[in-house]
């Protein structure tokens, strides 16, 4: 059930990134940012809502509140970063730089948290990994501008961290904390209209792809979170981190942007990490 979670919010992830980078090609990232996580926002409450989610433990070395901000804020750097890389530069490009991420939550697994691995859950863990940077499409030989690279590196340690704290707030509740990273996210995209007094020259006609983006990215964020307290961190973190997949696989579908050999060596080293941690999880 976690390695099924995490791999459904990995898909997720890989969409929403992938209409959010293609719609910051036309309006300023942080206004695509904004509009989305105000709209996963709206979704968290109506959860919470209906779940009556609110009596979950919020203070305390297991409460959801301050990983919750922090996650939200750390997730926020790193969608803008993501999002900024995506808008320019290839999104072959960007994106697996930024899954590299997983490698933080991985590490606070396995050294602070304590999972322990056996050798053929290490073998498919690492062939998972090495899989999802590869079939993401990592493109070097034609050199990589400096802006987008950075953009890239910096959106892999802002998304590893909020992972950390994802992770750490849902041993708690993981709708709670995912909707405290909204309400953060929603506060800080508050602060900006009232800076800049207008939303990037979004309209009504942007409006279904900012649902989807808001409603997919919290969804993601949820299942994921759900997937930390049902199995191993570290395997769903992994299983997690393969969303670059989703987003090359569509920008190969929708603005062509061409598969490399290396990509398609990737989804087959993917698929058999995956295989070889759902066997032996």
């Amino acid at each position: 059930m976690a390695s099924l979670l995490a791999l459904l919010s990995s898909a997720l992830w890989g969409s929403a990134d992938y209409h959010a980078g293609n719609l910051s090609k036309r309006f300023p990232a942080i206004a695509v940012l904004a509009a989305s996580q105000a709209i996963g926002f709206i979704t968290g409450i109506t959860l919470v809502v209906l779940s009556h989610s609110w009596n979950a433990s919020a203070w305390g070395s297991g409460g959801y509140f301050i990983p919750g901000i922090l996650a939200g804020l750390f997730g926020f750097a790193g969608l803008i970063s993501l999002y900024s890389g995506l808008s320019t530069g290839r999104m072959g490009v960007v994106s697996p730089i930024s899954s590299l991420g997983a490698l933080i939550p991985l590490a606070y697994a396995i050294f602070v948290k304590g999972d322990q691995l056996s050798t053929i859950l290490s073998i498919g863990v690492a062939i998972a990994l090495l899989g999802g940077f590869l079939a993401s499409g990592p493109e070097f030989s034609g050199g990589l501008p400096l802006r987008p690279l950075l953009f890239a590196l910096s959106a892999a340690f802002f998304f590893g961290a909020a992972l950390v704290c994802m992770a750490i707030g849902s041993k708690s509740s993981a709708l709670m904390t995912m909707t405290t990273m909204r309400t953060t996210t929603l506060i800080i995209g508050i602060g900006l209209f009232i800076r800049f007094r207008n939303i990037g020259g979004l309209g009504k006609s942007e409006l279904p792809v900012l649902i989807f983006i808001g409603v997919a990215d919290f969804a993601a964020n949820l299942l994921l979170g759900v997937a930390t307290t049902k199995g191993l961190v570290s395997i769903a973190m992994v299983l997690g981190s393969l969303y670059p997949i989703a987003t090359a696989l569509l920008a190969y579908f929708f603005l062509h942007e061409r598969l490399h050999k290396l990509q398609y060596v990737g989804v087959v080293f993917a698929v058999a990490g995956v295989s070889i941690i759902s066997a032996f999880s």
